[in-house]
């Protein structure tokens, strides 16, 4: 469990559907226009709302600049690596998942899976350590797209995606320095694992290494890199467009 503090944070939470318990008001807090929001979305998804001592909210949210409200959200259920691809086999459709390589950043990480979500992936896997799960942040930057797209943790990136290989899967990383160009990817439209690298560092080697091909973003300028979010948008609506245009 952990805690969304403070009344702008709450509130686009909620609009972005991020799943809570129990939302916390202090005893005595201002009903402004964003609280009254607040305590409407949760009447209407018959939320419970507690009353408690301004101090006590202190406490619970270890401090957070609370604005006299929080609230608590689950942990969030993870799937398994191998569901991703009975979800796409239940759908009658060639596998479409991305694979993030060490993303550390939260809004990054719910901007991938907003993405996948919307160009039509089965699914998004991570790494189980050193790399962003989906917190309260995530789930704000994924615009409430976290509970429509399963999201999976691998206890071994690279062992996985030989997993994903041996099921049929191409493994596909992109990177900025990929020799092919990602328009050019002629078997866009089949099996596919898109792998994204960190921030920054990129595809770590031994993921590199497992990848069949990697593929890169052709662009104007001399930009060093787009982010993960950015990359992963890009990639996922040339890969959804090409499926769109083949015929099954």
């Amino acid at each position: 469990m952990e805690w969304i503090a403070g009344r702008n944070a709450l509130t686009e939470a909620l609009r972005a559907g991020v799943p809570t318990h129990t939302i916390y008001v202090a005893d005595g807090a201002e009903r402004d226009d964003r609280l009254r929001e607040v305590m409407r979305t949760a009447a209407e998804r018959r939320l419970a709302i507690l009353e408690v001592p301004r101090l006590e909210l202190d406490r619970l949210t270890g401090g957070a600049v609370h604005q006299g409200v929080a609230a608590k959200v689950p942990a969030y259920d993870y799937a398994h690596p191998d569901d991703l691809l009975d979800i796409a086999r239940r759908a009658g459709e060639p596998a479409l998942i991305v694979a993030l390589d060490g993303v550390t950043d939260p809004r990054n990480l719910g901007a991938v899976v907003r993405s996948a979500a919307g160009f039509g992936a089965h699914g998004v896997v991570l790494p189980e350590r050193r790399a962003a799960g989906i917190t309260a942040g995530a789930w704000k930057a994924s615009a409430g797209a976290a509970a429509r797209v399963s999201v999976a943790r691998a206890t071994n990136m690279t062992r996985q995606l030989r997993s994903y290989a041996s099921a049929g899967l191409m493994v596909a990383g992109l990177a900025a320095d990929g020799p092919l160009a990602l328009p050019d990817l002629d078997l866009a439209d089949g099996p596919l694992v898109l792998v994204i690298g960190a921030e920054g560092r990129g595809l770590s080697r031994l993921v590199a290494e497992t990848c069949d091909v990697r593929v890169s973003i052709p662009m104007n300028s001399e930009l060093e890199s787009l982010n993960a979010g950015v990359a992963a948008g890009i990639a996922l609506y040339e890969i959804a467009r090409r499926r769109a245009t083949t015929p099954r």
